[in-house]
């Protein structure tokens, strides 16, 4: 008999370890990821008492982080035992310009912002007058960020801002961002169904962070709140405001199109180089358009998006204003271009050339080689942007290759034979 129940009780005991299991199966929790929720419930309940101060209620707060959970898939996260989620997914960084900047799509947004401007004539009036930025560049910002609204953003805000706050690769930004996002529910800004986000966090029509939006919202139309989601008045209008507090300085082009000479050194293409636009002209570089003397006496930076290949142009100090609102310089180009193109028909004089773009892991090798060789000091991110596409050219010089700033599978390989 003693046997008989010991074996069935170890049958028992079984059955209950199997249905255990099959429980937590069923609700998808492994042990890992059950401390992992226990961990994040914890983070999440360490910023009540910087949510408090905030001004957020505590009846908001339980409401708004009952059930929260991280979004592990998100990108920029660096997790404990997996390689970091880079920001592979911006189109930004890993589509070759044409793909980007495409034709098709430009000229539909103009032929749409060209609409929207008689019907938001009297907001738009008001934009210029108040904050000095063109109609134009507002709507191509609303264009750009969600097709004038026909976009919907995929993600959860608040739950986006938590996990990035709990495990994002800036950490200390996006506690902020959550407890200002707590803050916006709070004060009834927008309904939480209606708090949509890129994966970043930027929400409503023009795409704010939280802190944007309470360092740049503006009620526009007048009904006692600033709505970014809904309004589109608040929304353009905010978007003019970002701008002007970043520098934005009225009547100044973003950009001008020019025609480089045959011997261009790609590598003057940074920030720091900066001449008025009449010395470039004397350099060498012809302007798609007549410029004034006024136009020609402002400074300038050369872009060469596609290196020697490509458009070329000369940025202006409103180039780099865009930039703050978003990093990219295809974004800036495609705002620019969007915007211009709802006063002229006319594409880019020059054609994009490139077919294809390293991938983002190659692209971040070539960084760490440069670094290592002292050509490159800026942040190691598989992203082609001006400093690196400056320092690839340095090291072609240096390394007697044909000199075009573009980052290439010829010029990676020429690095790993190097080392």
């Amino acid at each position: 008999m003693s046997r008989h129940r010991s074996v069935s009780g170890s049958v028992r005991s079984g059955c209950r370890t199997l249905i255990l299991a099959l429980l937590l199966l069923t609700l998808g929790l492994s042990a890992p990821a059950r401390a992992a929720d226990a961990a994040f419930a914890q983070f999440v309940a360490s910023v009540w008492p910087e949510a408090q101060a905030a001004g957020v209620s505590r009846e908001t707060f339980e409401r708004e982080t009952r059930g929260l959970e991280p979004d592990y898939k998100l990108p920029d996260l660096v997790l404990s035992g997996r390689p970091a989620t880079g920001a592979s997914a911006q189109a930004e960084f890993v589509q070759v310009p044409a793909s980007y900047v495409k034709e098709a799509t430009i000229a539909r947004l103009a032929a749409d912002g060209r609409r929207l401007m008689q019907k938001h004539r009297a907001a738009l009036d008001r934009i210029e007058s108040q904050f000095g930025v063109p109609a134009t560049m507002v709507l191509a910002l609303w264009g750009r960020e969600t097709d004038f609204g026909r976009y919907t953003s995929p993600y959860d805000t608040l739950r986006v801002v938590a996990t990035q706050a709990y495990v994002g690769r800036r950490k200390a930004q996006y506690r902020d961002e959550f407890i200002l996002a707590l803050k916006i529910l709070d004060e009834g800004a927008v309904a939480r169904r209606d708090f949509r986000s890129s994966w970043a966090g930027a929400s409503g029509l023009t795409q704010f962070l939280p802190s944007e939006y309470y360092q740049h919202g503006v009620d526009l139309d007048g009904d006692g709140r600033v709505d970014i989601w809904h309004s589109v008045p608040d929304a353009l209008a905010s978007a003019a405001k970002q701008l002007a507090d970043k520098g934005w300085q009225p009547g100044l082009r973003w950009a001008y199109e020019v025609r480089p000479p045959e011997n261009v050194d790609c590598t003057l293409g940074v920030p720091e180089v900066r001449h008025p636009l009449g010395e470039w002209l004397r350099a060498g570089f012809a302007p798609v358009e007549r410029l004034s003397p006024a136009e020609q006496a402002q400074p300038a930076s050369l872009l060469q998006p596609e290196g020697i290949y490509g458009p070329s142009f000369l940025t202006t100090a409103n180039y780099f204003v865009i930039k703050q609102y978003n990093f990219s310089d295809l974004y800036v180009l495609f705002v620019g271009h969007l915007s211009d193109r709802m006063v002229s028909p006319a594409p880019f004089a020059t054609p994009w050339s490139a077919s294809t773009q390293l991938r983002t892991a190659s692209v971040e090798a070539m960084q760490k080689h440069l670094a290592r060789i002292g050509l490159y000091t800026d942040k190691i991110d598989g992203k082609a942007g001006m400093l690196t596409r400056a320092a690839l050219g340095a090291y072609q010089k240096s390394a007697g290759l044909k000199v075009d700033c573009w980052p290439s599978e010829a010029v990676l390989q020429s690095m790993r034979a190097a080392r």
